[in-house]
């Protein structure tokens, strides 16, 4: 009995060395202390020598940012193509995870870009971010209140800023980069505390314009992991995937038997149930004339644009991706983009493959040139077939309307959230 019970401690003394000892598989997350490839030790963090890992938890989330998980999705409109454009035709891609703004950009977010840039910029520079208060203006309607209080009256702190173009979209976000990742800058080294928070910058701290560097600091190297990758327009297939979040249709397996023609389900612009039955689930124009409904019982409560957290968000919680404002996208505009399509994280960032020559703009056969960029999603003075996903129209880049704002996204690198 006493040699079964030694045997029985060897077995078990054993089973520990090659089980209980052996060290876990490396993630990204948790890579060790050694190299795995060569088994050498990694520096030694308080002295700064060798080969430094840093601490990594994954990548940090923006300041209003929601993470959307990637997929596969059919893109392509699902209404009938009333204007016969053929230029959005169902088609099967992926695409991967990302970050996106939950709202879109107010007219506060806008006015402390405004201010910030005041600061350090040319006057130039600070002139041409403003946006156009005048497409409000209407020689037929009375809108003189939009015109000059729309952007920076208090009331319309959180409505969506408009007047914007696609290139002053994307000089907002490139500006937003610089920002957040110096503030991300100045928490990592310790000069602050808690959270991100902005506050005014003296004279003199960063270059003009887009070019600020991190406050003192300096930007953090890409291997610490505390650096964001750069704020931007989404693509137009992450904005269409955005806003249909199939996700929500997900049961039990990865096949989906519907498909989404709005941000939710059914193909009714009404709430079907609960105390708000009946109610409109975006801001949008009913009809001729009806931009409401009547006094005592308003259908979507906003005669122009809403607050940016009004109506309820979609399943990856993002709100307002039907109506309230048109989005400018990154995408230039090609009718045949879903020929040409690549399947992975689809993208027309130019005119390769599609040339401007062959639309013949200057000879007034065609409106299209590589100005012209993809807006979605529907807006406040816009009927409801525009508030489906899968329909894109188009604009010159440096133009801008009442009814086009804007979101921004972020791609999500390393492991998954």
């Amino acid at each position: 009995m006493k040699k079964l019970f030694v045997g029985v401690s060897l077995l078990a003394t054993s089973l520990f060395l090659f089980t209980g000892c052996k060290e876990q598989k490396r993630t990204s997350l948790k890579p060790g202390k050694k190299n795995g490839a060569t088994g050498i030790a990694y520096g030694d963090k308080k002295s700064d020598e060798g080969y430094q890992v840093s601490d990594f938890e994954g990548q940090p989330t923006g300041p209003n940012l929601v993470f959307i998980e990637g997929g596969r999705f059919t893109m392509g409109t699902v209404e009938e193509d009333i204007t016969y454009n053929r230029d959005n035709l169902e088609r099967t891609v992926t695409v991967a995870s990302f970050y996106m703004d939950e709202t879109e950009i107010s007219n506060i977010d806008y006015l402390f870009y405004l201010y910030d840039i005041e600061q350090d910029s040319t006057r130039e520079f600070y002139d041409a971010a403003l946006p156009d208060t005048t497409v409000w203006a209407n020689s037929m309607s009375f809108n003189d209140q939009y015109v000059d209080h729309y952007l920076r009256y208090p009331g319309f702190r959180m409505y969506p800023v408009v007047g914007v173009s696609w290139i002053q979209a994307n000089d907002y976000a490139a500006w937003r980069s610089k920002v957040v990742n110096n503030e991300l800058a100045a928490n990592s080294s310790g000069k602050k505390k808690g959270g991100l928070s902005f506050g005014k910058k003296k004279k003199g701290e960063g270059a003009e314009g887009l070019d600020t560097a991190p406050v003192e600091t300096g930007r953090p190297k890409i291997e610490s992991g505390n650096v964001l990758p750069n704020y931007r327009l989404p693509t137009e297939a992450e904005w269409e995937y955005a806003a249909k979040a199939m996700i929500g249709t997900q049961y039990i397996d990865e096949n989906q038997s519907n498909q989404r023609i709005y941000p939710w389900d059914g193909s009714s612009m009404r709430k079907d149930r609960g105390k708000n039955k009946g109610m409109m689930m975006a801001n949008f124009k009913r009809g001729r004339g009806d931009y409401a409904g009547i006094a005592g019982r308003l259908n979507d409560e906003n005669i122009i644009t809403a607050e940016v957290y009004s109506f309820a968000p979609n399943d990856f919680g993002l709100y307002n991706m039907a109506g309230n404002v048109n989005e400018w996208v990154y995408d230039l505009y090609r009718p045949n983009s879903y020929q040409d399509f690549n399947d992975l994280n689809p993208i027309r960032r130019n005119d390769y493959r599609d040339e401007e020559k062959l639309y013949d703009k200057d000879n007034f056969n065609s409106l299209i040139d590589n100005q012209q960029r993809v807006y979605k999603g529907g807006s406040w003075n816009d009927v409801a077939y525009w508030l489906s996903p899968g329909t894109r129209r188009y604009l010159d880049q440096d133009s801008s309307t009442a009814t086009i704002g804007f979101r921004c996204a972020m791609i999500s690198v390393g492991s998954p959230q």
